[in-house]
């Protein structure tokens, strides 16, 4: 691949005010090319990209192109920046008025220089927000694709889209759909602003010169009459890549732009590495429908804010995740007391969650067309919900850890929406890790708070997610959670139901319909309140899992903690795969016998305090 750095244009606003500049401040920046002018950290904007480009197993040739006006001071960076002389292209023009413009520019290197290979094109006069994104990233998406390739970015909230140019992107295929260059008000509603940053393979190289032979005029040679022409009329296909940063052309703007945007992304770059980065997740308790997800079924959930994991990101030089002492041990006090922890806790503690949800995040945004800046980053969690009692501490540690991901890389809701989350959550245990599960508690963890979820086999086939839909959490009843101290796996607990459900096994079938309507109904009792009702549905749901899972599947720890809930009156089922209850006692005197029952039974019990997003800060 073939790199075309762009620096031909004539900065007359910018260059003029610099010199009639009264304050004495700017002096030293007269005559001075625009792409030469300080940049972000400052280094010159030029310095900048020549850095980012500057690799033999990326790019086989990098060439300038420039105007005879400032060719003189281009050929002096060549040489103090060990960038080859020979391969600085001069335009010939000196003044405005004779430009051949941006896309002539363009044609002129690859005629002048025959150059026959894909073509990466780049503003070398366009400042950066983020000095640090990885360009292999960006070619490796190109090849992907079987198209041109544009960056694009969103715009921040003080630019309008009428100045630039603006894409439309399919979220699915990622092809640019529509071209906009500089849109009236209400042309378009999205804030997608195209740079001058392109990606062209060597065959549709041709279709320069074409548009060049079609549009004589130098005013309509830019590259967003070009990507109109070549998207909107010619329907070749161009992808479209997001950085998670911004950009600004200072080509024709005045000095106080440059000095606002130079400021402005300068001072995003000074904050961003020192401020650790750390989010929550909180563990769940379904409340109905449980266990259908797994079979197109619906349920409703809730986060608890008794039982959370969190996860700290710190910048660093190197990229390290580091391990819990409690969940990731590596020393022991004894053997004994390795055979102890091993027993109990089993091999699998955090670590590989952190890292499988890194490797999958990266994966996601290779795929999806969004570059990531070369930053590294430390991770560490804690967490205090209890393993292996059906909580989703692992989906929660996970979910923690992308929030955190998220926010150090600037990927948006836009860019991982909350029912792709979701998935993306799912994916990471079940794809990387193996881990049996379903949908809900991912659902409910990246939504927060109570959820109603429907799993309906088409919406799940047609677009690759459910219904999901936040209820009222005002004046909520008291639930209560009870779970073994010494609990078994209760991944165990699914037996072989999924196998028989795929084999058209008309009692399990029937039982996940059963559920679904369960939740219906139970939905129905929150909205107006009815918790009586919502008790006695809680029961049924209980009792249709045991008919169709068995009682020997269950296991005798979840039926001990059932059997003793329902001693004091109390509507109890399970949250999760196993090893927890959760109930509803109407009858607050005997939800404090049923405590004390509890602990003597040798069992952990709490009254759940709900995790409502609306009602706390945000992470």
């Amino acid at each position: 691949m073939i790199c075309i750095l762009l620096v031909a244009g004539h900065g007359t606003v910018l260059e003029t005010q610099i010199k009639s500049d009264i304050t004495g401040l700017y002096a030293q920046l007269a005559g001075v090319p625009k792409a030469l002018l300080p940049g972000v950290g400052g280094k010159k904007i030029l310095d900048f990209w020549w850095e980012t480009v500057n690799t033999r197993q990326l790019f086989s040739e990098v060439y300038l192109v420039t105007n005879a006006d400032k060719y003189k001071h281009y050929e002096r960076w060549a040489t103090a920046n060990d960038f080859p002389v020979e391969n600085v292209v001069n335009d010939g023009s000196t003044t405005l008025d004779d430009r051949l413009g941006a896309v002539a520019d363009l044609e002129l290197a690859i005629r002048s220089r025959q150059l026959q290979d894909d073509i990466m094109v780049i503003a070398g006069d366009m400042l950066c927000a983020d000095q640090n994104f990885d360009i292999a990233q960006v070619i490796r998406f190109f090849r992907s694709k079987p198209g041109e390739l544009a960056i694009y970015y969103e715009l921040e909230s003080g630019e309008k889209s009428y100045s630039r140019g603006i894409v439309e992107v399919c979220p699915n295929t990622h092809r640019v759909m529509r071209f906009i260059e500089k849109p009236r008000e209400g042309v378009t509603a999205s804030r997608l602003a195209s740079v001058v940053f392109y990606c062209l393979r060597k065959e549709s190289l041709p279709y320069i010169s074409d548009f060049l032979v079609q549009h004589p005029d130098v005013k309509d040679r830019t590259f967003g009459f070009f990507w109109e022409w070549l998207i909107n009329e010619e329907k070749v296909p161009v992808y479209g890549m997001k950085l998670p940063t911004g950009f600004q052309l200072i080509g024709q703007v005045g000095l106080s732009d440059y000095t606002k945007w130079l400021t402005h992304y300068s001072s995003k770059q000074q904050l961003s590495p020192s401020k650790p980065i750390t989010c929550r997740s909180y563990a769940r308790v379904g409340l109905m429908g449980n266990p259908s997800d797994g079979f197109n079924g619906k349920t409703i959930a809730m986060t608890i804010a008794n039982f959370w994991a969190e996860v700290t990101l710190m910048e660093s030089q190197t990229l390290a995740i580091l391990p819990h002492p409690l969940n990731d041990p590596t020393e022991f006090g004894s053997l004994q007391d390795l055979f102890q922890i091993s027993r109990k806790e089993g091999y699998l503690g955090g670590l590989r969650l952190l890292q499988a949800t890194c490797k999958k995040f990266y994966q996601f945004c290779s795929e999806q067309g969004i570059a990531l800046s070369k930053q590294n980053f430390t991770l560490k969690y804690d967490t205090n919900i209890p393993r292996q009692v059906g909580l989703a501490g692992s989906s929660a540690i996970v979910s923690a850890t992308l929030k955190c991901l998220m926010k150090f890389y600037n990927i948006t809701d836009d860019d991982l929406p909350k029912p792709v989350r979701a998935n993306f959550i799912l994916n990471v245990e079940t794809d990387e890790l193996f881990i049996t599960a379903g949908l809900q508690d991912r659902v409910v963890q990246v939504y927060e708070g109570l959820v109603y979820m429907d799993f309906n086999k088409q919406l799940m086939d047609e677009r690759g997610y459910g219904e999901y839909i936040p209820l009222d959490m005002n004046n909520l009843p008291l639930f209560w959670l009870a779970y073994l101290s010494d609990p078994s796996d209760s991944g165990r607990i699914h037996s072989n139901v999924r196998q028989r459900w795929l084999n058209g096994d008309s009692a399990v079938v029937e039982a996940m319909k059963s559920f679904a309507e369960l939740t219906d109904q139970a939905r129905a009792a929150f909205l107006c309140k009815d918790w009586a009702r919502l008790a006695q549905l809680m029961d049924e749901n209980f009792e249709l899992r045991r008919s169709v899972y068995t009682e020997d599947c269950l296991g005798p720890g979840n039926l001990k903690m059932v059997q003793l809930a329902r001693q004091f009156e109390s509507a109890v089922k399970l949250p999760g795969s196993g090893g927890a209850v959760v109930g509803l006692c109407m009858d607050q005197e005997r939800l404090v016998e049923m405590k004390r029952a509890f602990q003597e039974a040798g069992c952990v019990f709490c009254v759940i305090v709900p995790y409502d997003p609306s009602m706390q800060g945000q992470n």
